[in-house]
């Protein structure tokens, strides 16, 4: 998408950039900002052109905004600019201290870039604020066609017409940029020339690209974390180190202050535990606790998925950590990138008897252990260290790459989330993964499990080929066969999967382009023999066991409300001395709702026990856990550290929850369970979609709100309101409680009321989700 051309016009206005263009050729500065990384793919693109027609490397330039001196402006014979758009039409992390600046020294800069050329590319989504509105036009693309005003402004001469890139159009902002980037290829005389220069600023290669040449998740990670001079990794080490469960972050909050210092981000890594069912020992809580101590931010994070994160390991810690949750009888393997993720199994001891809970799990790790990846790289890279190790370093070096006999060589198109629900309680949202079992039970015995696929909850806003999906049952298998059938519908994945479009290649795709039948079919004939038709069940809740339960074998648990997932503070103290307290046979469990579940505690330990929750203030009755909503809250991570936040949701949702608990007890409903979830942006980490009342951050204080989830997970919410604040949220939520005290009928839960009453419609499907029904 190209404006008309501003500022340049007819004969005269092109012979006058003509005559420039022999000063222009002579070097080139490519500058783009961009919190996701387009507007530096665009930038890195143009570089690798212009390096590949002729330019001398040493005179091509590309680099950040904030890392060029505004002062030196005037002295450039071509600029050319790649700017994207991050908040409400605000310049993103890296480019706003050069936007600050700018105006700052506009006066100094005026007509002191007469001799300068310039050419700019804008990246935005003219529907990010709804279709057709007044904000979504005034803020698309805004720092780009802000900071192509003041370059004109200051006499800088536009070389070609400002070009835009669209999320809206079908290839999102590629289908602008490759008609802008066409002409300002044959105006600079590269047009000719074919992309990929040998040496450039590191071409963006595609993930598919970086899994064939990672020679099995080795790719360089093992020297990479040994450099000490960057608290970075290469880009394409990024990318593997996912798959061996550590993503590489930097805190947002301090990069602008960094920026202004002219040092690189505050990288640090976060590194997740693989944990299937979400289980370890009192002594595995206790090394973990001390990990997070020694090489963390002092914090664990329970997930949604039901296993530890550990926030802000710097670089040279990684490896010791790594090694310290080895030490533990633990690992990461998996935990992230396009394989098969931690495995997911209900938790509350009250659904099925103690026999039967230990024999699931059994199944649940069974299904884990049978997807993991078998390459020897994360041994290599995290635990082979020392003298001692130099031998087998050594040979297992020498040997030829070992096989991958379920992933290949380039492992899944996208992530592959796998969950084990035992009915009456859905507390992992099965619907909500790619593969799911639930487990049918009769007699106190385990027939076998109802076999999910194609659930997902992840989009990108405004992209209405993104969307969420809840899973299809499919069929029946027997418990012998489970980890066959995981193995199965991954397997479908791996070779049906969408591979050139990473946000259309996740199992609920592929389930939605072929059907259900056809993967059913597929997953049939890889097993060898016919699924069974599907068993009766039912769920009747969703959430986590608080309190005391005592199960068959005499042994007490006591599930625990852990805010948010946070363990912290007081709540961290509290729980390490409870597992001193418990070595030796006690053990925890991490729930899919971000809370613990204290397991195995003798009748002599439970007394103890009990005054350590009290003493260290540890939520788990009706009255210390505050309010039936607080009792369901979930939220993701997002900021400081997630990369793809928009808004806040970790350090928020209490805050929020703690304003609409006033309502709430006013409506007379503090007791009453509502689910409401809240994450930073709409890869759904924190499951906000299946949620009564779910947000989704759009930027920095200002989320999506959505409405009529069932409070059992069977049906998606609906769009109730877009971009709205704070106030805003408790201004449309105080009157819809107020309803819902008067007009609710008997165990009517607040998502259904909301689709019965009409305040939305219903989401029948996922396919639906950008259907906005008027009500």
């Amino acid at each position: 998408k190209s404006l008309p051309q501003e500022g340049v016009s007819g004969a005269d206005g092109e012979g006058d950039l003509a005559d420039g263009l022999a000063d222009a050729s002579k070097t080139v500065t490519i500058l783009y900002t961009s919190d996701t990384g387009h507007g530096e793919e665009c930038g890195k693109a143009i570089a690798r052109q212009c390096r590949n027609g002729g330019f001398a490397n040493s005179s091509v330039r590309c680099c950040t905004l904030d890392s060029f001196d505004v002062g030196a402006l005037g002295s450039e014979p071509l600029v050319i600019f790649c700017v994207a758009t991050a908040g409400k039409g605000e310049f993103p992390g890296n480019g706003r201290s050069f936007w600050e600046k700018l105006n700052a020294r506009s006066k100094e800069l005026e007509g002191a870039l007469g001799t300068t050329k310039y050419a700019m590319f804008g990246l935005g989504d003219s529907h990010y604020w709804g279709k057709g509105t007044e904000d979504s036009r005034i803020n698309f693309a805004k720092p780009a066609r802000e900071l192509d005003e003041v370059l004109e402004k200051l006499g800088a001469q536009r070389l070609i017409p400002t070009g835009y890139g669209d999320d809206q159009d079908v290839d999102q902002y590629h289908t602008g940029f490759g008609e802008w980037k066409d002409q300002l290829y044959s105006r600079l005389g590269v047009d000719k020339a074919a992309a990929g220069a040998a040496e450039d600023d590191g071409p963006v290669k595609s993930d598919e690209v970086i899994k064939i040449e990672s020679r099995q998740l080795r790719g360089s990670l093992k020297a990479a974390l040994d450099d000490v001079t960057t608290g970075q990794v290469p880009f394409q080490d990024t990318k593997t180190i996912k798959t061996h469960g550590s993503y590489q972050q930097d805190d947002r909050d301090l990069r602008e202050e960094r920026q202004k210092l002219g040092i690189e981000n505050a990288f640090s890594y976060m590194i997740r535990v693989r944990l299937p069912a979400g289980y370890c020992t009192a002594e595995q809580w206790l090394a973990m606790d001390d990990t997070c101590g020694k090489y963390a931010n002092g914090t664990l994070k329970i997930t949604t998925r039901q296993t530890w994160q550990l926030h802000g390991v710097v670089k040279r810690d990684v490896k010791a950590t790594f090694r310290a949750i080895n030490r533990a009888c633990m690992d990461t393997v998996a935990a992230c990138g396009d394989v098969c993720r931690n495995v997911m199994c209900t938790t509350n001891p009250s659904v099925c008897s103690r026999k039967l809970m230990d024999e699931i799990v059994q199944h649940t790790y069974a299904i884990h252990d049978h997807c993991l990846p078998r390459s020897g790289a994360y041994h290599e890279i995290f635990l082979m260290h020392g003298d001692e190790m130099a031998e087998k370093t050594q040979i297992l070096g020498s040997t030829p790459l070992e096989e991958e006999p379920v992933y290949g060589m380039t492992y899944l198109p996208r992530k592959y989330k796998i969950a084990v629900a035992i009915p009456p309680c859905n507390d992992v949202d099965v619907f909500a993964h790619c593969c799911g079992f639930i487990a049918i039970i009769k007699d106190n015995k385990l027939l076998g499990f109802n076999v999910t696929v194609g659930g997902g909850l992840g989009f990108t806003h405004n992209n209405q080929k993104t969307h969420p999906r809840l899973a299809d049952v499919v069929g029946f298998c027997e418990p012998k066969d489970a980890k066959y059938v995981g193995e199965a519908v991954m397997a479908v994945s791996r070779d049906f999967g969408d591979r050139t479009n990473r946000k259309h290649a996740r199992v609920k795709y592929t389930v939605e382009d072929y059907g259900a039948q056809f993967y059913r079919e597929q997953v049939e004939k890889i097993l060898g023999k016919k699924l069974e038709e599907a068993r009766p069940y039912k769920f009747e809740s969703r959430g986590d066991l608080y309190g005391w339960y005592k199960t068959e074998d005499n042994l007490w648990h006591c599930g625990c409300l852990v805010p948010i997932g946070r363990v912290k503070e007081s709540c961290r103290i509290g729980l390490a001395k409870i597992a001193e307290e418990l070595k030796g046979g006690g053990a925890f469990r991490m729930t899919c709702n971000q809370q613990v579940l204290i397991a195995d505690i003798p009748e002599a330990k439970k007394a103890k026990v009990q005054a350590l929750l009290n003493e260290y203030k540890i939520a788990h009755t009706p009255e210390t856990t505050v309010s039936g909503m607080r009792r369901n809250m979930m939220a993701c991570v997002a900021l400081p550290t997630c990369p793809l936040a928009f808004a806040e949701a970790e350090r928020y949702l209490p805050t929020l929850v703690g304003r609409l608990e006033v309502v709430l007890e006013r409506c007379g409903l503090r007791e009453r369970d509502i689910v409401i979830r809240m994450t930073g942006c709409p890869n759904s980490c924190g499951r906000p979609s299946m949620a009564e009342i779910g947000f989704i951050g759009k930027a920095p204080g200002t989320y999506n709100m959505y409405l009529g989830g069932d409070f059992l997970g069977h049906r998606l919410n609906t769009l109730f309101a877009e971009s709205v604040t704070e106030d805003q949220i408790i201004a449309q939520l105080t009157p819809l409680f107020s309803r819902y005290s008067k007009e609710r009928e008997k165990s009517e839960a607040f998502g259904d009321f909301v689709v019965r009453a009409g305040i939305v419609k219903p989401m029948t499907h996922g396919r639906f989700w950008w259907t906005m029904p008027e009500v």
